[in-house]
């Protein structure tokens, strides 16, 4: 009991004391450096611009992004990171509610042609890509590919994604889903976006 009293009176003179605003100005500071320290970096890494994101029946959730560039394999049909202001991304997966029967909330959805186009809006140059099958920590699966923006990285882009769903001979439709949707997974479609600024990610890198 002594102790605490003790204590108790340290405490109140050094609140009493002039200089116990800046005490508690230090602490504060402090916090907020080591918070920055730890949570620039991660910040940093999981950069990623999304473009939009939607969904479409019956129940697939797309999320379009432009990601840091990064190092891909194998190397022929990848361009390299030198080459590269950005890595375009499709993220496809089942989504968490209203999804069918036995669907795994947050699946990924294979055997999908998705395409890119990537209009320059100031000089109508564009730019048509590929989404190929990609896997890495963070995403996981997705549809991705290395791109050269055809312009200046400052420059606004019309972004429109085409999504195909797989061709009759990749995918296999049992009795019950045909039942119930039909002999396909979805309705191929398309999606436009205007005004698109990569300035920010086609600076970052993944170092």
């Amino acid at each position: 009991m002594k102790i605490l009293n003790t204590m108790k009176n340290e405490f109140e003179k050094i609140r009493k004391s002039k200089y116990f605003k800046y005490i508690v100005a230090f602490g504060i500071i402090k916090k907020v450096i080591l918070l920055v320290i730890f949570l620039v970096p991660l910040l940093s890494f999981s950069q990623e611009l999304v473009i939009g994101e939607e969904r479409v029946e019956p129940g697939i959730v797309l999320i379009f992004e432009g990601a840091i560039k990064d190092v891909i394999e194998p190397k022929s049909n990848n361009l390299s990171v030198e080459e590269t202001n950005v890595h375009i991304e499709a993220r496809v997966n089942w989504d968490s509610n209203n999804i069918p029967d036995g669907t795994p909330a947050g699946g990924f959805i294979p055997y999908l042609k998705i395409s890119s186009t990537v209009l320059n809006e100031k000089t109508g140059l564009k730019t048509f890509i590929d989404l190929t099958p990609h896997i890495n920590l963070i995403d996981n699966f997705h549809y991705a590919r290395n791109i050269s923006l055809p312009g200046e990285i400052d420059d606004l882009y019309t972004v429109e994604f085409k999504i195909n769903a797989p061709h009759q001979f990749d995918l296999a439709f049992h009795k019950d889903w045909m039942e119930n949707f039909g002999k396909g997974l979805f309705k191929n479609t398309s999606f436009k976006y205007e005004n698109v600024d990569f300035e920010e990610i086609a600076k970052a890198n993944r170092d």
